[in-house]
């Protein structure tokens, strides 16, 4: 299980081919504007110019998803945040979401919806719960 992350980006937020870029990243673990641009070309469907990658890597980088490392006239970007971890705060954003309905009803109400794998899901996450609560008050 991936805890939740110490940093968190700027904006959570992406667009389409901000989040396939950033997939390209995750996939390279580091990558210069060529190394994406290229993947991309990889598919012979598709067409997207150099700058328009540079400028998605250069706005990941202002949404804090991505840092950018230069050396000598090469300029490098790395994940700031790995995938497992993105996972972690889009779940957590949408729990909160969920949550922020606030009235436990209309909360409940979709208990009579879910199939036997939802409700051995939830039944995890409830124990779960207990179990960080316990390890809470022991302290």
């Amino acid at each position: 299980m991936t805890p939740m992350p110490n940093y968190r980006p700027k904006q959570l937020s992406l667009g389409p081919l901000e989040a396939e870029i950033l997939n390209i990243v995750w996939e390279l673990d580091s990558a210069t504007v060529k190394d994406v641009h290229e993947r991309i070309l990889s598919d012979p469907n598709r067409e997207l110019a150099y700058t328009s990658v540079t400028t998605v890597l250069n706005r990941l980088t202002a949404k804090g998803w991505l840092a950018c490392d230069k050396t000598e006239r090469i300029f490098l970007w790395r994940p700031l945040v790995s995938r497992s971890e993105a996972q972690v705060l889009e779940a957590y954003e949408k729990l909160q979401g969920f949550l922020a309905v606030g009235n436990p009803d209309i909360v409940a109400a979709f208990a009579d919806s879910l199939d036997q794998v939802s409700l051995e899901q939830l039944e995890a996450i409830a124990q779960r719960i207990s179990a960080v609560r316990r390890a809470k008050e022991e302290k």
